[in-house]
């Protein structure tokens, strides 16, 4: 068996190790997410051909990159998640490559450096694998590459490596603006290679950057044209009109401190204080065990002392910080937020490498003696493998949430006309949007249409949309026409299926004939206004082929199965079969988190003559929730319109019971 010493010989298993700690234990339990599912949708049903021009009007240098790893991993969850864990190798290996092409002198420094780089903790999004692989960590290692044969090229004064550097950084700079920042670090780099006075470095650098300097000009044009006259319509860009010095400056410490040090410890307080949740232990151990792997390996990895240490620690430090603010350029201009366990530390991504230089720099210039620096240089990377793993945990329990999400909506909802409108306040997850749900949506419902012009059905959240261009008002035949990348929906506020799935609760589909306005009326506005839209006919309950999620398999029929089957049984009247799902759900011991859940079944039991029944469910949800006492007597009175002749004693017991003031 192979031991630490012996490691030393092979470093590409190290990196293999590092790789595997921090981003594959979970791979297995991790799926698609945010973006993921629209690209998904694009390969499966219309070709990788079509990211072409599923992009020219985004960013039309991406869509090469997504037809040809398209081409050859087909839309399966797990086959890009592998992906992922091998492009994570890829960029550990590439940037130890660039640093020793920098510094051949110092093979440690180069080696930890690349270490940083390969599980940089602030940048959190690898899980998101279909966008991000594309969208930003294939170009990150063009660019990687393009800084390390540039290099190459100065030390062996072959013009060839520098051609290859210019085209990798056409390759990393044009499919993405997320890099339109970090061309300054060759400069930087450039500048702390060339020895003498600053002028004649200043000089000697530019003589080397120019061809360099040309491609970012061309970019910025290129952007500046792309952004302002040309057909970009992805994000909003609020430019920097709105920032002041002022503004900038809280900004630029805002990137500094997240990248340069906060999101290298941040693990800790997001496990110390959520102790004893099994993430936050394994994630512990992890980290534990990573640290009594790294020591001894770092120590038999150790070099003499370089010259110009502290020196050398300057230039880090000095490289790092406006590398760090670089990278934060593109993201600061379009008026996008820098925050960390979020989707937005995607951003992180370009300032991977200012981050780590930074860091290293400061515990190079901090701590003299070797050995304290090993163990610091250890926990870091450690630190940084439990982060990552923390991180997958919090996607693999994203992954579940969709898996109950998407079967809930497959029981409730069977089946749906086409050009349907499904309107909600948000879902309960945190990494998908309603326009990320209207692919896997389209895929569940519409499976053998892939051909058609118009996309059959979109989802939008009422909180979001309401007063936009997409959804104006709630005012009925109102046409909605969503652009979505080659595809179009067309329909109406009038074709519209109005749902809600609580934080801890169940799906439910609103009917305002059955008065749904004020047995949910304490729910928000922007929700409860949009009721009267809904239109459960839309609803086919009884179609040849039920709808069936995509890569997840029936879960097991708890509290939710029922309820939805519930609302699924109500919507034709028949409340014998609600009853029966009540007792067995019942019998097994199942419950709602959300008393509000017992309706459907109150009413059942009340309609179908056990009255008995209806107030015990009635009783017991009241004791759980005073609060819905209102709803409940709404549901009551329904049931006094609706009840069978012989029975109107009882209910007015009920409602006088209830204290809902019969009239």
């Amino acid at each position: 068996m192979m031991n630490i010493r012996q490691l030393q010989k092979y470093p590409s298993l190290v990196f293999a190790s590092i790789t595997l700690a921090a981003y594959g234990l979970l791979l297995p339990f991790t799926g698609f997410y945010w973006d993921d599912w629209p690209f998904a949708f694009i390969a499966k049903f219309l070709g990788p051909a079509e990211f072409n021009p599923a992009f020219a009007p985004f960013r039309p240098f991406l869509g090469p990159i997504f037809y040809f790893t398209t081409s050859l991993i087909p839309p399966v969850p797990f086959y890009w998640q592998v992906f992922a864990l091998v492009i994570r190798f890829i960029i550990g290996i590439a940037a130890w490559w660039m640093f020793k092409q920098i510094w051949p002198e110092r093979p440690r420094v180069a080696l930890i450096a690349a270490f940083f780089i390969l599980i940089f903790p602030g940048y959190s999004q690898h899980w998101v694998a279909y966008t991000h692989i594309n969208q930003e960590l294939i170009p990150l290692i063009f660019y990687l590459l393009s800084f390390g044969f540039s290099f190459k090229g100065l030390r062996t004064q072959k013009n060839i490596y520098i051609i290859i550097a210019l085209l990798l950084q056409l390759c990393g700079i044009f499919p993405t603006e997320y890099f339109f920042g970090i061309e300054g670090i060759r400069f930087l780099l450039l500048f702390a290679f060339f020895q003498g006075g600053l002028v004649e470095r200043f000089i000697k650098t530019l003589r080397a950057w120019w061809p360099f300097l040309l491609v970012w000009i061309l970019n910025a044009a290129w952007l500046i044209y792309y952004y302002k006259f040309g057909p970009y319509t992805s994000y909003e860009v609020t430019a920097t009109q709105s920032l002041t010095v002022l503004s900038f400056l809280r900004e630029a410490l805002d990137a500094l401190w997240k990248a340069g040090f906060y999101a290298w410890i941040q693990i800790l307080p997001l496990t110390f204080t959520s102790l004893p949740a099994p993430a936050s232990l394994l994630s512990l151990g992890l980290i534990l065990l990573s640290f009594i792997f790294l020591v001894p390996y770092l120590k038999t990895s150790e070099q003499t002392t370089e010259d110009n240490q502290k020196t050398f620690a300057i230039s880090l430090i000095l490289i790092g910080i406006p590398a760090i603010l670089l990278g934060r350029l593109p993201s600061l201009a379009a008026g996008l937020p820098l925050t960390l366990q979020s989707s937005y530390d995607r951003f992180m991504v370009s300032m991977i490498i200012g981050g780590s230089l930074f860091l290293l720099g400061m515990i190079e210039l901090l701590f003299g003696n070797s050995r304290v620096k090993n163990y610091i240089f250890a926990l870091v990377i450690a630190l940084g493998i439990g982060q990552q793993f923390f991180n997958a945990n919090i996607f693999r329990r994203d992954w579940e949430n969709q898996r109950d999400i998407y079967w809930q909506m497959a029981w409730r909802i069977p089946a749906l006309k086409p050009n349907t409108l499904l309107l909600t306040h948000q879902m309960p997850i945190d990494y998908e949007t309603d326009i990320s749900f209207t692919a896997p949506i389209n895929w569940m419902y519409a499976p053998a249409e892939p051909s058609r012009a118009d996309l059959p059905y979109l989802m939008l959240y009422t909180e979001k949309r309401l007063g936009g261009t997409t959804l104006p008002s709630f005012a009925p035949n109102i046409p909605i026409t969503f652009p979505y990348r080659t595809r179009t929906f067309n329909g109406s506020t009038s074709q519209a299926v109005v749902f809600y799935i609580p934080q801890n609760g169940c799906l439910h589909v609103f009917d305002p004939s059955r008065g749904d306005m004020d047995v949910y009326s304490k729910l928000p506005d922007v929700l409860v206004d949009a009721i009267p839209l809904s239109d459960p006919s839309r609803i086919i309950t009884n179609p040849e082929t039920p709808a069936a999620p995509m890569f997840f398999p029936e879960p097991e029929h708890e509290w939710c199965y029922y309820f939805t089957k519930a609302g699924l049984a109500e919507q034709t009247d028949d409340y014998q079969t609600v009853v029966s799902l009540a007792d067995e759900a019942i019998s097994l011991g199942y419950k709602p988190t959300d008393p509000s859940e017992w309706f459907v079944f109150i009413k059942a039991y009340a309609l179908t003559g056990n009255i008995r029944a209806a107030e015990k469910l009635s009783t017991a949800a009241l004791a759980e929730d005073a609060r819905i006492r209102k709803s409940l007597c709404t549901v009551w009175e329904q049931v006094h319109v609706d009840s069978l002749k012989g029975s109107e004693n009882e209910i007015q017991q009920a409602l006088l019971t209830f204290k809902c003031n019969p009239q």
